[in-house]
């Protein structure tokens, strides 16, 4: 699986009676099988104030890749993807439950996380050939 991209942004209203500026998306975008496709994840705004409590980072941004500063929200998408190969096949993923959000984190090896984002940088993308290099095997 070829990533080619990880972002992430906060929506803003379109109507004054839409929620949208209670959310964030993020997306990660990948190539596999010759076919490129992206993965959605709409969550709420308000857990990316918890990524002191659920990652091992202390605040926003998470850290920097290259020149990139990669946020909270940048990360979402590529960790949901690495914990749940199945998402490969989904364009959409909602995510309003604060354990449901933090269970994307837990067991993710944030010691290799950087690297990806660093190849994106460097490359143009980063080739993740098993999402299990990314999770913390047990011993």
């Amino acid at each position: 699986m070829l990533i080619k991209q990880c972002v992430g942004y906060e929506l803003e209203k379109e109507k004054s009676n839409t929620s949208e500026d209670f959310f964030n998306r993020s997306e990660v975008t990948f190539e596999e099988d010759g076919k490129e496709k992206t993965l959605h994840v709409l969550y709420v705004r308000y857990f990316d104030e918890l990524v002191g409590s659920i990652t091992p980072f202390a605040e926003n941004p998470v850290f920097k890749a290259g020149d990139k500063e990669v946020s909270m929200k940048d990360l979402v998408a590529l960790a949901a993807l690495l914990k749940n190969p199945g998402y490969r096949h989904r364009k959409r993923v909602y995510i309003n439950e604060q354990k449901e959000f933090a269970d994307l984190f837990s067991g993710l090896d944030f010691s290799k996380i950087p690297g990806i984002y660093e190849g994106i940088e460097q490359k143009g993308a980063f080739d993740v050939r098993s999402p299990l290099d990314y999770i913390v095997q047990p011993v």
